[in-house]
């Protein structure tokens, strides 16, 4: 029952952040880190938007894109990384429910799977996909060119031990 008062707060915020961006046409700046498992790629989905997405939130004035991938991946799944193994794939400026976003996608290939925990609260799904079964779900578009672009460029990187 607590579970789903959450998921009500975070469904009844989102709808009013997104009045306020539709007012206000803020810029922000966004961070997602796309975990890659032997060819899988890990998508959450939350409880208060109705596509799958990457771990991932807002960059505090206090830190990097790559930190605050970082903090997002461990807050919503309990995976923690090193900010400094995963690279960069994408860093774009779009036009998002009203807002202009600055948007910093990140990858890192992972040796073993990791153990994904989720609050079923705020992300209330977390699964390893293939990549054609990923573009065939609605997913966040910043996140559909990442994976297109990866599928474009055949190798992967090396794992990392994690």
């Amino acid at each position: 029952m607590i579970d789903f008062l959450y998921r009500s707060v975070y469904r009844t915020a989102y709808r009013m952040m997104r009045l306020y961006w539709s007012v206000a046409h803020p810029t922000t700046h966004g961070a997602l880190l796309a975990i890659w498992h032997e060819g899988e790629i890990l998508l959450v989905r939350n409880s208060y938007v109705p596509y799958y997405s990457l771990p991932g939130g807002y960059v505090h004035r206090d830190e990097t894109g790559r930190q605050a991938a970082a903090r997002e991946l461990f807050e919503e799944t309990g995976v923690r990384v090193r900010s400094e193994d995963f690279r960069q794939v994408i860093d774009q400026q779009h036009e998002w429910e009203g807002k202009r976003e600055h948007i910093e996608i990140f990858e890192l290939e992972m040796a073993e799977r990791p153990l994904v925990k989720v609050d079923n609260r705020e992300v209330v799904r977390a699964e390893f996909f293939r990549p054609e079964k990923a573009l065939m779900l609605d997913l966040f578009r910043p996140l559909r060119h990442a994976i297109e672009r990866r599928m474009g460029h055949g190798q992967a990187p090396s794992p990392i031990q994690a």
